[in-house]
């Protein structure tokens, strides 16, 4: 059931686009109360959409890719007719916007129909989804626990059936961090692969991307949402392949940089995987204490978003809305007051640093591996469980360091965590590689195939 299977059924009129709409719009009703993943729903205009749709596909016009596939986008990209809200009380009143983003507008290009948007940490700088416009969003896979952010919202929908396609991006992880914990495969690709329209909040750091069920999803989704675009000086002109060989050889980290061991339950996952790629995909793996040395890359990660997250609002603006900031979004912001400029340049120009250790490790046709996430999961809060406090930094995340340096990084499914939350493998490439990281993904998923939703759910379905 992967999305060029829904797209082919309704192409070849074994299914209509107005069935796939209507399954989703009746599952995000019943279904989406107690998780709260998806803030909106456009029905009237989904379903008007579907049957011109169909009704294009009866007259033997030619159909997209994602031909009747319904859609969700996530909150902080552009959807025409509905309000952006970045999950923020600041944005409650603004008017629809008149156009689709970038990643929208492509994917509805394909022939994607777009039934709603998803829920997002405000101003998508938290590793769980939470808000006080909307609330929190929880796990379908153990509602006790968060399904990661920023992409979180998108990422409980998938899981739970509601949509077969949510648009994702990630600054700092937040593509994989809920595709860890929500049993689905994400891609952070390469920076540049794909453009940024407008420019992101975090200039150098972020990146559109594909969230999936399958790697013949994320592969697809690449594929539709990759090139150029006028007014991004960091894409390239020209798309990359998106298939390639095996990767000769793995490295293999439980952290990016020296911090305490994994966690015993993590570490079990990990090794298991690690044995896996060994004995099953036949990729020699040599593990590591740590990847990076030249700094702290969660600190210079932290530094950089903030800095410019101050710089994109305004610092007079800040200071005086602070007390309608969600609480963990006004902390960043206190946080970023403070920084000097001295201590921002110092931070960017560690990225060469970062940059440059990873590429003399991963060569031309390495890849490492680690586990995405390194703490089981947290409530949706963010709370880590018999704790008072949040996790950050290499606590419990193995994802910013890459934001820093634009290595592809692709999470996998790897199997579920005693806490019924799932584990995801990391799989980094080299700068512009996306294709290995996609190879090993695809043989991965071969040998150790994984669930379509979580427990309790039903996969999209071919009518």
């Amino acid at each position: 059931m992967t999305l060029a299977q829904l797209s082919s059924a309704v192409r070849g009129r074994r299914a209509s686009a107005v069935e796939l709409v209507r399954t989703s719009l009746e599952r995000i009703e019943r279904l989406n109360p107690p998780l709260n993943a998806v803030i909106a729903t456009r029905p009237e205009e989904a379903l008007a959409e579907a049957e011109a749709l169909d009704a294009r596909i009866a007259a033997g016009e030619e159909a997209g890719p994602l031909a009747g596939v319904p859609l969700l986008v996530k909150d902080n990209e552009r959807l025409a007719g509905m309000r952006t809200t970045h999950g923020s009380e600041l944005r409650r009143g603004l008017p629809p916007e008149e156009a689709d983003g970038l990643v929208p507008a492509r994917l509805r290009a394909a022939g994607a129909i777009a039934v709603g948007k998803t829920n997002v940490p405000e101003f998508t700088f938290a590793g769980y989804t939470t808000n006080t416009l909307f609330g929190a969003t929880v796990n379908p896979w153990n509602p006790a626990f968060s399904p990661g952010g920023s992409s979180g919202g998108s990422a409980a929908a998938m899981a739970a059936g509601m949509a077969p396609l949510g648009t994702a991006t990630d600054g700092g992880g937040s593509i994989r961090i809920p595709a860890s914990f929500c049993g689905l495969a994400g891609l952070k690709p390469t920076n540049g692969v794909i453009a940024r329209d407008p420019i992101p909040a975090w200039i150098d750091l972020s990146t559109y991307g594909p969230l999936g069920h399958s790697i013949a999803d994320v592969r697809l989704l690449l594929a539709l949402e990759r090139g150029p675009v006028p007014g991004d000086p960091t894409a390239l002109p020209v798309p990359l392949p998106l298939e390639g060989p095996m990767p000769s050889r793995a490295f293999a980290a439980g952290r990016i940089v020296t911090y305490d061991p994994l966690p015993p339950a993590i570490e079990t996952l990990f090794a298991a995987a690690l044995a896996s790629v060994e004995r099953d995909l036949g990729v020699p793996v040599e593990r590591l204490d740590h990847v990076l040395s030249a700094g702290d890359p969660y600190d210079d990660w932290f530094v950089q978003c903030a800095y410019e997250h101050l710089h994109l609002l305004g610092r007079e603006t800040v200071l005086a809305v602070m007390d309608r900031f969600s609480p963990d979004f006004r902390a960043a912001m206190e946080s970023a007051l403070r920084i000097e400029p001295e201590t921002y340049m110092e931070a960017r120009r560690r990225r060469f640093d970062y940059c440059r250790e990873l590429d003399l490790l991963l060569g031309e046709d390495a890849v490492l591996l680690t586990p995405t996430m390194t703490l089981e999961g947290w409530a949706p809060d963010g709370i880590v469980p018999g704790t008072d406090r949040i996790a950050d930094g290499a606590e419990g995340y193995n994802c910013e360091p890459f934001n820093l340096t634009g290595h592809p990084a692709l999470s996998v499914p790897a199997g579920v965590s005693p806490n019924g939350v799932p584990f995801g493998l990391q799989v980094v490439g080299p700068r512009f590689r996306d294709d290995l990281v996609l190879t090993l993904g695809e043989a991965w998923e071969r040998a150790a195939p994984w669930p379509m939703t979580a427990p309790g759910y039903e996969p999209f379905p071919i009518p």
